[in-house]
C-alpha cells in the first residue's frame, strides 16, 4: 500500500512539473530557413565526395550556425555517381550568408578541403536554394 502511494505521489508530482513547464515556456515560431544544396562531381570523384564529407563533421558547420538535416544520393546508379545533396538550416537567410563566409575560412574546413583536393577537382558545380517550410510541415 505504502508503495502505491509513493508510485502515485511521484506520477502526480511529474505531472505538475509538466503542467508547469507547459505554462511557464510558451512556445515560439521556428522561424529557420533551409537550404538545399546539390553538388555535382566529375566522372569518377563521387567517392572522393563522400569521404570528405564523411570526415569534415558536423560540428564544423555547427560552430558556424548551420544545422546539419541530412545527406542524400539519387536512387538511380548512374545520379549516384553524379549528384549528392545535403540539407542545413539557418537562422535567416542573412545568418547563412555570414555562416558560409566564416566556414569558408575556418581552418578545419581548409584543412579537408585541400586533402580532398589533393588529386584534382572533386565538384563541378554547386547549386544552392533557399526554401521557408509550410505552415503544416513537420519540420519548421
Amino acid at each position: 500500500m505504502k508503495l502505491l502511494i509513493l508510485s502515485f505521489l511521484a506520477l502526480a508530482l511529474l505531472a505538475a512539473q509538466s503542467m508547469a513547464a507547459d505554462k511557464a515556456a510558451p512556445t515560439t515560431a521556428d522561424t529557420r530557413v533551409f537550404e538545399l544544396r546539390t553538388y555535382t562531381a566529375p566522372p569518377g570523384k563521387m567517392k572522393d565526395l563522400h569521404a570528405r564529407f564523411a570526415i569534415i563533421r558536423a560540428s564544423c558547420w555547427e560552430k558556424h550556425g548551420m544545422t546539419l538535416i541530412g545527406f542524400w544520393v539519387p536512387t538511380d546508379p548512374k545520379g549516384a555517381e553524379e549528384t549528392l545533396i545535403y540539407i542545413v538550416a539557418h537562422p535567416s537567410e542573412d545568418a547563412a550568408k555570414k555562416a558560409w563566409d566564416d566556414f569558408r575560412k575556418d581552418p578545419e574546413w581548409l584543412k579537408v578541403k585541400a586533402e580532398s583536393e589533393k588529386n584534382g577537382p572533386i565538384v563541378s558545380k554547386v547549386e544552392a536554394k533557399f526554401f521557408n517550410p509550410t505552415d503544416y510541415s513537420k519540420i519548421k
